[in-house]
């Protein structure tokens, strides 16, 4: 296959995907090396940032995803006359900070460090697909673990959890 059907090959997977796709996946299916084809990858993604296009192709955790640009966010948002996606809490942050940071980590330790319940923070990190469950803790009772999902990645930007801000404690959080 020449350069530019493999390209186009990779932009109908990415497309049709709708979801990230493993880097290994789209090596074997242009039966290319995982190398080659990130190089190609790279090369389509930098091409649609330089021609400023209405897609994007991101990385995810060693997985590609086409999605929209997001200066075309408020464009899209008016044609399909959606609310603003809601905001997140003060408390919803809080704890998503802890376990991205922490994970895995158990609902006792988030309330160990927050000082309240983590009960409805938890939960309603998991309805919006931030964060899952990660297996369970091997101690008496078995507890749940908690860790963030691509989905968290994916809304803030991030490649992998390695591109989180370097965290720094304060031993006075309070304020």
């Amino acid at each position: 296959m020449k350069l530019t059907e493999i390209e186009a090959v990779i932009e109908a997977l990415l497309f049709i995907s709708g979801e990230a796709v493993p880097l290994s996946v789209i090596a074997q299916t242009v039966e290319l090396d995982k190398a080659t084809t990130k190089a190609i990858i790279i090369t389509l993604a930098e091409k649609y940032e330089k021609d400023k296009r209405g897609i994007r192709i991101i990385e995810i955790d060693q997985c590609y995803q086409m999605c929209t640009a997001a200066e075309c966010f408020e464009f899209i948002r008016n044609m399909y006359k959606t609310p603003k996606k809601q905001g997140m809490t003060q408390a919803l942050l809080e704890t998503l900070a802890i376990i991205a940071y922490k994970q895995p980590i158990t609902k006792t330790q988030i309330e160990e460090i927050r000082g309240v319940s983590a009960d409805h923070a938890v939960n309603k990190l998991i309805e919006k697909n931030l964060v899952c469950e990660a297996g369970r803790l091997d101690v008496p009772g078995k507890p749940l673990l908690f860790g963030t999902t691509k989905e968290f990645l994916r809304y803030f930007g991030f490649k992998s959890t390695n591109d989180l801000p370097p965290f720094e404690e304060n031993e006075d959080i309070s304020r």
